[in-house]
C-alpha cells in the first residue's frame, strides 16, 4: 500500500480523539504502553513500517498478524500510527458491505470507554474512523489488511465454552 493513503488516512482524523477531553486521564493513557512483559502495541497498516522508522519513542516487532509498534514513551502525536489513532475502534462491515467502526473487543482490556459503547465517544470521532477506514478499504492491499483485522478480532468475540 502506498504509505501516501496512510497519511491521508491519518489526516481524516487529525487531531479527534475519542473525548472532547484527554480519555487518558480516565485509565491513566493505558493504551500508550506496553504491559508488564514490556509486550502489546498495535499493528501496522500495510506501508506504515516505513512512516515509524527512527522515530525515537517506539520500535518495530515483527508479529505473525503484521508489524507492530511497541511504543516506549510518550511519542510525537503527528506521527503516531493509524491503529492508534482510531483506538478504541475497529473495523467492522456493515450491512450493506461497507466499512464501519465498532468497539473494539480487545479495547475492554485496558479503555474504559470500550463498555461504554459509540455513544460515548465525540460523535465526529467514529465517522472519521470510518472515513478513514473506507479510504484505506480502497486498496486491495488495505482491504485485505481490514478483512484480516476483522477476522482476529472476531476471535476475541466468540465465547470461551
Amino acid at each position: 500500500m502506498n504509505p501516501e493513503t496512510i497519511l491521508q488516512a491519518r489526516g481524516i482524523l487529525g487531531d479527534l480523539t475519542p473525548m472532547l477531553s484527554d480519555c487518558g486521564a480516565l485509565c491513566g493513557a493505558a493504551c500508550c504502553r506496553p504491559d508488564a512483559d514490556g509486550q502489546g502495541g498495535v499493528y501496522l497498516f500495510p506501508g506504515e513500517e516505513a512512516l515509524m522508522e527512527n522515530c525515537g519513542w517506539g520500535r518495530v516487532v515483527p508479529d505473525a498478524f503484521a508489524p507492530m509498534l511497541v511504543c516506549d514513551g510518550p511519542c510525537d502525536r503527528e506521527r503516531r500510527p493509524l491503529a492508534c489513532r482510531i483506538f478504541p475502534l475497529t473495523p467492522v462491515r456493515g450491512d450493506s458491505g461497507r466499512w464501519s467502526v465498532r468497539m473494539d473487543a480487545r479495547a475492554r482490556a485496558m479503555c474504559p470507554l470500550a463498555y461504554r459503547g459509540l455513544r460515548a465517544l465525540d460523535p465526529r470521532f467514529p465517522r472519521a474512523a470510518r472515513d478513514a477506514l473506507r479510504l484505506i478499504a480502497e486498496d486491495g492491499e488495505g482491504e485485505a489488511f481490514l478483512e484480516r483485522w476483522l477476522a482476529l478480532e472476531e476471535e476475541y468475540r466468540r465465547p470461551l465454552w
